[in-house]
């Protein structure tokens, strides 16, 4: 029999994270803080998918804001 591991993720779950995870690249790149926190969001969100992007989502940087 398969061992299912709590975090193995597969199909729609892996499909769901990745977009997530895809987003939170994009908002830290976007994002007005320094190249070294960057950095550092950046390797949290790929080393760490699931914990990365949920310390991510209540701790990281945020877009700069648009001026109408």
């Amino acid at each position: 029999m398969a061992e299912l591991s709590m975090f193995e993720l597969s199909g729609i779950g892996g499909l769901i994270l990745l977009a997530l995870d895809v987003y939170a690249l994009v908002n830290i790149f976007q994002s007005r803080t320094s190249t070294g926190g960057k950095v550092a969001w950046v390797l949290g969100v790929v080393v760490f998918p699931f914990l990365g992007f949920l310390v991510w989502l209540f701790f990281g940087p945020r877009k700069a804001q648009q001026h109408a």
